[in-house]
């Protein structure tokens, strides 16, 4: 490689030598790629196709020693950089111009001691990775609701899913963390370890080193849960929501249901005349006894004249796979989102007038239901400080053709302009785009200026920031 210039942390342009970039690439087990490298636009794309950004160099990690190496060059030349895990990230941060991509994609191992009920997880894993292996002993930990994402940016921003209400976020079965911080310094993150950056790490984001190694306690479930879509007529929209919120109240821990709106795709089980029309979901899972989950699921079943009920036992990894499809890569995706702690009958007013509006057939609105065991966990105890939101709502806008950008992201604020009112101030870092800088304080609330000295102690310079971003306090 020749002399090269990469962008720095004034943002500016600086010279890295030839001998310097040998240097590390001499370094490291995986490779060190720049814009010539066939691997190069294959690497840098990420999940949401509106993000194009393309980094000088990219060193992709085959293991924590290369993380090492990576960040003591990137302090060493104070360059810009960013982090990728699984690039599933809607804001784009795993992505940087001009500066140092460090990819832990190759770096995908996970370990289950099945009779510890421990598993060990490297950044690169996507959830289906960690199900897999974890399931093969009949034990789950609590992730997200879309296989492909990545498990090291979903568990830093919190992560919750199908089986959160039962077990807890994410975080909140985090045992500890192996972490490379800006210095270049590997340390290791526990109750008893560095106890400050491991409450830091459980929603802090990614602002406080590279993880490369998470340990996870897992609990037994499966292979079977009960669960299912139970689709209805748009028409019945309101009607169905509230019912929905009524018959949560009495919910057990077991029992998640979240509501999704948006056109029906051409499911097989549906009738071919509703395909493309309007229809509000259902989407149900019960995490405990088969013939349980079918009493504790009834009466979200029996409301309305819903148009099909494939609410029956699946495998428990399938069923973590079943939104797959239609959030698959390539994409134009914005979303904006709104925590509410209760779904409130003017809440369900303004999203089914939202939908009566989708700018296209891709777009949707989902409401996750959380709570339960994630609830009871004090908002001081971790970075995450959102436990008492009952609700997520995610406005996900979603399209094909550039030309529809500007109505997609209009449809989108427009929502969650007129949802502020009824919502709490917190926010999901992971559901946030890459223009709401000026909401992370808000959305940790009273965290964050604990973050902020944290983060001061640890990365003083604010080499970490292309997240959702922690300034260190001064």
């Amino acid at each position: 490689m020749n002399d090269m210039s990469l962008m720095n942390l004034q943002s500016e342009m600086t010279t890295v030598s030839a001998a310097a970039i040998e240097a590390l690439a001499a370094q490291q087990r995986g490779p060190v790629l720049d814009a010539h490298h066939p691997s190069y636009d294959g690497v840098r794309g990420i999940w949401n196709a509106m993000i194009d950004r393309k980094p000088a160099l990219i060193v992709q990690c085959a293991g924590a020693a290369d993380v090492i190496h990576a960040v003591q060059f990137a302090r060493d030349n104070r360059l810009l950089v960013s982090v990728r895990g699984g690039g599933h990230n809607i804001a784009g941060n795993a992505v940087c111009n001009g500066g140092l991509m460090i990819d832990l994609s190759p770096m995908k191992s996970v370990r289950v001691d099945a009779k510890a009920k421990r598993v060990w997880v490297e950044p690169g894993a996507s959830l289906a990775d960690v199900d897999k292996e974890t399931q093969a002993f009949g034990l789950a930990l609590p992730t997200g609701i879309n296989s492909t994402t990545g498990i090291a940016g979903l568990t830093l921003g919190g992560g919750f899913g199908w089986i959160t209400r039962k077990f807890g976020l994410t975080i909140d079965n985090l045992v500890a963390a192996d972490v490379v911080m800006a210095d270049g310094q590997m340390v290791r993150a526990s109750a008893t370890e560095n106890p400050d950056l491991f409450w830091a790490l459980r929603g802090g984001g990614g602002n406080f080193g590279i993880v490369t190694c998470f340990e996870f306690k897992l609990h037994e479930l499966g292979p079977q849960v009960m669960s299912g879509l139970v689709v209805h007529p748009f028409d019945d929209a309101k009607t169905v929501l509230a019912q929905y919120r009524d018959a949560l109240e009495a919910a057990p821990d077991e029992l998640t249901c979240w509501a999704v709106m948006r056109q029906a795709p051409p499911l097989p089980f549906l009738p071919p005349e509703w395909h493309g029309r309007n229809v509000v979901i259902l989407a149900m899972c019960y995490c405990g006894d088969l013939a349980a989950g079918e009493k504790a699921t009834a009466g979200l079943r029996a409301i309305g004249r819903p148009i099909a009920d494939v609410v029956a036992p699946h495998l428990f990894a399938g069923w973590q796979q079943a939104f797959d499809p239609l959030l698959t890569p390539g994409a134009r995706n914005y979303w904006k989102s709104l925590d509410f702690i209760e779904l409130s009958d003017a809440t369900i007013d303004l999203l089914t007038d939202a939908i009566r509006a989708l700018p296209g057939p891709e777009c949707e609105i989902f409401i996750g239901h959380v709570g339960g065991a994630a609830g009871r966990v004090p908002a001081e105890a971790t970075a995450f400080p959102q436990r008492n939101s009952h609700f997520v709502m995610n406005v996900h806008a979603r399209w094909r053709d550039p030309a529809m950008d500007k109505a997609c992201i209009a449809w989108a604020r427009g929502i969650f302009e007129a949802g502020k009112p009824h919502a709490a101030p917190t926010a999901y870092v992971n559901f946030m785009p890459g223009d709401e800088s000026d909401r992370v304080e808000t959305a940790y609330g009273g965290n964050y200026c604990r973050l902020a000295e944290i983060k001061r102690r640890y990365d003083p310079e604010n080499l970490f920031r292309m997240n959702q971003n922690v300034r260190p306090a001064h």
